[in-house]
């Protein structure tokens, strides 16, 4: 199974759920110890190599749980609502940075930390305020909060399309109609996760890499012996570090986010070396051999979570990435030297913008006689590579998805298992086991939750200004998103690694609905966001499951962090989009606020929704992006079959299922977009992390690693919360630092780029 082990399997045991051990080499591979709570925790265990992925949740993990301790108490609610509010605001404005910066979950989770423990100390646990105070701040109040606040930060591609309608359509929804459309989405994705917890919440393979360092930090905050108490000092120590460093990189001293010798030496004399190693501003350059000290920057790639396998495939997918996308510019591919190296804008033929509303008529649809005039748009070569990845990407994720994992597909649907009561469930996770004591959420929860907001996501599309959407294509993208879903979440689970499919959804509803850009846009509400958050939904029951929250506690907790989140979220979108409007028009920007989210999905639904005969079909202009989805689906099939029939344990076999298609397809148009500064660093931290550290120094590596990157990310979130509103405008007022050498005025961050 390729994604599941950096070691790669020879073959995998049948089992009812999907999650036997694989078969390895026993002579050769590191033995594996099963670890007791107690033995895991002690400071005299023999150190052991963790050889097998998805192994970091069952020895890093803690299996402990106290049934006594309160979930929901008057701290969830208090803490829950008010961190659900403060991060859904923080991750709206965040969307319109030129970073592509998110609110971590660790960042929700030690604000938590910190208010809930003040909260246990400063209210009186006795007389008539003793029931707001049931004692110490628990691990369960502590979980509820971080995914209410988690969901509510959670940025819903509804409110991107709102926002883009607002730009570029002028056309601004009823507030009523706005937040219900936002809230309608993401339920949808909730229904969905319901039915696929079988699948891809309780198996052991289905892990969630990035969540190791989430539930390991809460084991250590508020499990109480001397190890973790070691931790939580080690915690500290490294957040406050961050914290101090961090400012430094990210507003005095920006050179430090994208260090490149090779600008330094050009110092913005020549477009070649811009385009090819910049990186300190958006839309700059690829970044090739270019070093960032931001962790902000660098925990995008995920260092010191992702597993090495994951990691190795995204670095082989940059590597080529650099190859194909400079080529593509350089050989005059798409006739790509007429524009600039990188944006994701639509182009007219002088270069300038293209004035989208001279082409549509006054009802949004294509006016035929206006497009004759006005001539057809352009993409960058770049963005078009990078179209056409993200499609080749989808496509061999479906296949590869069938390829290694039709056991575990067959064994969670077979028979219609997955609609079975969770008591029933033959599944042998130890944290799975510990679960059962808590009354499950009911199938039925999730599927009325589905169908209310279908009905009601079809009710919005008919109440604004014009129809956004007809019913029937309402149904068709929903049924087509879950399907994707199944697929994407393997992926997640197993790798940490999401696929986007916005282009792919884009492409099926341009054929479907052609001419009508706003439809097409609007589609990714049902195609797109649905997958996103069943996917978000799954990660959160996966971590419910590891802290032993009980069930239908995390369902409440989702439940009203999706309803604040959606308020929040539009509220906050209106601010921006209403104070900064020419600078989120403008194509490139500025180091403060950009548009660059909302122009790709504009971009898209104008070429694909309005064009798409015109530039989409075979043998226009840009083809390959609507056709790559199909050859995508031929990546996995070669390896497949190398691996199958190659002899076993052979470095062909090893080397043939250690290739994971989809990652390497996405990666490969990866970098065209934002700041690239930071991707050097992470292939130097990732092996630090996951091969150097985890095979010889494999007792810090359990101990420390997934705890480091919780203190680093956690540290940096907080320190560039407070820039944000201190002096990046967030405010509405930005302060800028003075210029010198290392923050210059006429130059890129990098010295590579003049500006």
């Amino acid at each position: 199974m390729a994604i599941l082990s950096d070691t790669p399997v020879l073959e995998r045991e049948n089992s009812v759920d999907g999650s036997s051990l694989e078969k390895i080499d026993e002579e050769k591979a590191p033995v594996v110890v099963e670890y007791s709570v107690n033995d895991r925790d002690s400071e005299h265990v023999e150190p052991t190599i963790i050889t097998k992925t998805e192994d970091v949740a069952v020895q890093i993990i803690s299996s402990q749980d106290d049934p006594s301790l309160p979930a929901f108490t008057f701290r969830t609610v208090f803490l829950g609502l008010g961190l659900s509010v403060f991060s859904s605001v923080l991750a709206t404005i965040y969307t319109f940075k030129p970073q592509n910066a998110t609110v971590s979950q660790l960042f929700c989770l030690i604000i938590a930390y910190v208010l809930g423990e003040a909260m246990a100390k400063l209210i009186p646990t006795r007389g008539w305020l003793g029931y707001l105070n049931p004692g110490p701040f628990n691990i369960k109040e502590h979980a509820a909060i971080v995914i209410m606040a988690s969901t509510a930060s959670s940025v819903a591609i509804a409110m991107e399309i709102i926002a883009a309608l607002d730009l570029f359509y002028n056309t601004a929804l009823n507030p009523a109609v706005a937040i219900f459309q936002i809230f309608a989405s993401q339920m949808l994705g909730y229904g969905m996760a319901g039915i696929l917890r079988t699948l891809l919440v309780y198996p052991t393979y289905a892990f969630y890499p990035a969540y190791i360092s989430v539930v390991s930090l809460l084991q250590s905050l508020h499990f109480g012996d001397a190890l973790n108490m070691k931790r939580r000092k080690y915690f500290w120590i490294v957040f406050a570090a961050i914290f101090f460093w961090e400012w430094i990189p990210q507003y005095p001293f920006p050179l430090l986010t994208a260090i490149s010798i090779i600008c330094l030496a050009d110092n913005g004399r020549h477009t070649f070396v811009r385009n090819l190693f910049g990186a300190g501003s958006s839309n700059e350059g690829i970044g090739l051999l270019s070093f960032s000290t931001s962790w902000t920057l660098i925990t995008q790639g995920n260092p010191l979570v992702w597993p090495l396998q994951t990691q190795v495939n995204s670095f082989i997918g940059m590597a080529l990435g650099y190859i194909v996308l400079t080529t593509a510019y350089y050989s005059n591919t798409f006739n790509a030297r007429d524009l600039v190296f990188m944006s994701n804008s639509l182009f007219a033929s002088d270069e300038s913008t293209y004035n989208q509303t001279a082409i549509l008529t006054p009802d949004n649809s294509l006016d035929q006689a206006k497009l004759e005039s006005v001539g057809l748009p352009r993409f960058t070569a770049t963005f078009t590579v990078s179209q056409m990845c993200y499609n080749f990407s989808m496509g061999a994720a479906i296949v590869h998805v069938f390829l290694w994992h039709w056991k575990d597909l067959k064994a969670a649907f077979g028979g219609m298992r997955f609609l079975k009561s969770s008591t029933d469930q033959d599944i042998s996770d130890v944290h799975y086991q510990e679960m059962k004591k808590y009354r499950e959420v009911p199938h039925w929860w999730y599927l009325t939750l589905f169908v209310i907001s279908l009905g009601v996501g079809i009710g919005c599309s008919y109440a604004a200004p014009q129809p956004l959407m007809p019913w029937w294509s309402i149904l068709l993208f929903t049924a087509i998103s879950a399907v994707i879903a199944v697929c994407l979440g393997f992926i997640a689970a197993t790798t940490g690694f999401q696929i986007s499919i916005k282009y792919t959804i884009q492409i099926l509803a341009a054929f479907i609905h052609p001419g009508k850009p706003i439809t097409v846009m609007y589609v990714n509400l049902y195609g797109n966001s649905t997958a996103f958050q069943t996917l978000a939904l799954l990660q959160d029951l996966k971590l419910g499951q590891y802290v032993k929250l009980p069930p239908r506690v995390t369902f409440s907790a989702q439940l009203v962090g999706s309803i604040i989140g959606s308020i929040f979220n539009y509220t906050m979108m209106k601010t921006i989009v209403d104070n900064n409007r020419e600078v989120l028009l403008d194509p490139v920007g500025t180091r403060v606020w950009s548009g660059w989210i909302i122009q790709g999905y504009n971009s898209v639904s104008v070429a694909m929704g309005a064009l798409g005969k015109e530039l989409f079909t075979f043998g226009k202009p840009y083809y390959l992006v609507s056709f790559a989805i199909f050859i995508g689906l031929l990546f996995p099939i070669p390896f497949w079959i190398v691996h199958r029939f190659s002899r076993p344990g052979s470095f062909i076999s090893k080397a043939a299922a250690y290739i994971n298609t989809p990652i390497i397809a996405l990666y490969i148009g990866w970098l065209p977009y934002s700041v690239n500064g930071q991707w050097w660093s992470c292939v130097i931290i990732g092996f630090a992390s996951q091969w150097w550290a985890r095979s010889r120094r494999p007792q810090w590596f359990k101990k420390y690693n997934y705890l480091t990157s919780a203190a680093l990310d956690g540290g940096s979130q907080v320190i560039l919360f407070i820039l944000s509103f201190a002096v990046f405008g967030a405010s509405n007022r930005a302060v800028n630092f003075p210029n010198w050498w290392g923050n210059p005025a006429n130059l890129s961050a990098d010295r590579c780029a003049s500006t």
